[in-house]
């Protein structure tokens, strides 16, 4: 006789269904699994032995066969620990041979017969939930399922012992409740900054649209400063943000208990990152930064000091909002709609743009030049606002605190973000809720500038040499700006300030 558990393999963050079969037969004793395991699968069979053993079972001296059909598709993690071992506790006797039908299982063992977190258990509800079954997993991912339906079926045993009591109607589970993780602190104030107000100006502009942003300056200027306190203005995840981010979260293992977060993720990888982290890949085709950043901010501080080819690599998902993950084995897709925030110093040593500084190795320009050319035109064709953050001076520092802070600036943001929402809204175009993200057929509709915006945009196209990708991304930065003003219509002035922020990239020096 063959027992049946119905469990997922993950390919991305879509759940696929996976078929355990497990058949105890007279012959050797063995257990085997078969079905194209990788090494965690395989090791499962000590795991679910000695979980087995220690909930008071007796393996039967007969030769175990598990089965994870389809065979061709490859099974990698932990979690097929749980339902191998209710298969073979189901095949024993243990516990009622319908006790499982309907349920989707997943869930890693210990030695002892506790059952421990893992990772993917929010994509398996909601594949579970779709296909009108219910699910068993971990007592600490209960929570995290919970968020799937309202009306899914939760089982979040802590044992295989409370698990087989359940079935036996000797102990009774309660479904786990949603839950939300606590603020773990306040997010660092814009009023700590003291100057530099037409960098926090631009910040706020990159808020409100979700626009990639690069600022340019000396060491000490406050770049990472207003980069890490660009969280703090942006809106909270809506439902359907949050639970597309912690379904990625979720597939990397990264939920502790279970509780969602509702802020926007924040990922500075170091400029050390290589290229399967910034955009995913490894063994198993995992998410990488750009991916963790989903709907969020993806800071890359000292930005020239990352390798190019990972720079580049970020082109497409820049572009397309997705990442292709292609190997021998594995074609995975991740979302990667982020906002892109970078900081560089202008040059090596830092200080070629400071009056009077004369750099002892080369002239200034030809410094700036060999350190920027690190930087790929076509990507930073790709960053809407692009802005110098000079030196703080010490007048600046001994006023007193700014009257605005981030609470302030935040306020003025959600309003132009809701202003977009509605906006997009009533195309019904699928994901698409900010200025950055409207496709280009759009914007002739929804940012189309007054006659003497028109002109001027047309005039600086030619001079500034603007590419049909700059062209547009101008048009978004003034669709915000106007957004912001609660204005209508596009006007001179916004287009105005949209290309004073492009200005850098047409004045970009070039290596000798």
């Amino acid at each position: 006789m063959v027992t049946r558990v119905a469990t997922v393999a993950f390919e991305g963050i879509e759940a696929r269904s996976v078929d355990v079969q497990v058949q105890i037969a007279p012959g050797n004793v063995a257990f085997m699994i078969v079905g194209l395991p990788d090494k965690a699968v395989a090791e499962s069979r000590e795991r679910v032995r000695s979980a087995l053993i220690a909930s008071g079972l007796a393996i039967p001296a007969k030769r175990i066969t598990v089965n994870l059909a389809p065979a061709d598709l490859p099974k990698e993690g932990s979690h097929y620990d749980l339902p191998i071992a209710l298969g073979v506790m189901a095949a024993i006797g243990a516990i009622p041979a319908d006790a499982l039908n309907g349920y989707t299982v997943l869930g890693e063992l210990a030695l002892d017969g506790s059952i421990t977190p893992v990772a993917g258990v929010l994509p398996a509800a909601i594949a579970a939930n779709e296909r009108d079954n219910g699910l068993i997993c971990p007592a600490a991912c209960g929570a995290e399922a919970a968020w799937a339906s309202a009306d899914l079926d939760i089982m979040a045993p802590r044992s295989l012992i409370q698990l087989a009591n359940h079935f036996k109607g000797t102990q009774v589970m309660a479904r786990p409740e949603p839950a939300i993780m606590p603020p773990s602190g306040s997010l660092p104030d814009l009023r700590d900054i003291k100057g530099q107000e037409s960098a926090k100006r631009t910040l706020e502009i990159a808020a409100a649209g979700a626009h990639n942003l690069a600022m340019t300056g000396p060491p000490g200027a406050g770049k990472s400063m207003l980069a890490q306190r660009l969280p703090s203005i942006l809106p909270p995840l809506s439902p359907r943000e949050l639970l597309e981010v912690s379904m990625i979260q979720s597939v990397a293992g990264l939920i502790a208990e279970g509780a969602l977060s509702n802020r926007r993720p924040f990922r500075a990888p170091h400029h050390s990152a290589s290229m399967a982290a910034l955009v995913g890949g490894g063994i198993n085709a995992r998410p990488g930064e750009v991916s963790l950043s989903h709907h969020g901010v993806l800071f890359l501080d000292e930005l020239p000091e990352f390798q190019p080819q990972v720079l580049d690599s970020l082109r497409q998902p820049l572009e397309t909002g997705e990442i292709l993950i292609a190997r021998a084995n594995h074609r995975v897709t991740y979302p990667a709609r982020f906002q892109l925030v970078a900081a560089m110093n202008p040059c090596r040593c830092g200080q070629a743009t400071e009056p009077g500084y004369v750099c002892r190795r080369q002239p200034n320009e030809r410094c700036i030049a060999q350190y920027q050319a690190r930087i790929s035109g076509p990507l930073m064709d790709r960053i809407d606002l692009v802005i110098d953050v000079p030196a703080v001076t010490a007048a600046d520092l001994i006023l007193p605190p700014p009257q605005e802070g981030s609470a302030e600036v935040a306020l003025r943001v959600a309003r132009a973000r809701q202003i977009q929402a509605e906006r997009y809204g009533a195309f019904d175009l699928d994901g698409v809720t900010t200025n950055a993200a409207c496709p280009p057929a759009l914007l002739e509709q929804v940012a189309q500038p007054d006659a003497e915006g028109l002109s001027l945009i047309r005039d600086a196209a030619e001079a500034m040499r603007l590419s049909a990708r700059g062209f547009h991304r101008v048009l978004k930065v003034a669709r915000t700006l106007a957004d912001l003003d609660r204005e209508a219509q596009v006007r001179r002035l916004h287009v105005a300030e949209a290309l004073s922020y492009r200005a850098y990239a047409d004045r970009r020096p070039v290596a000798a």
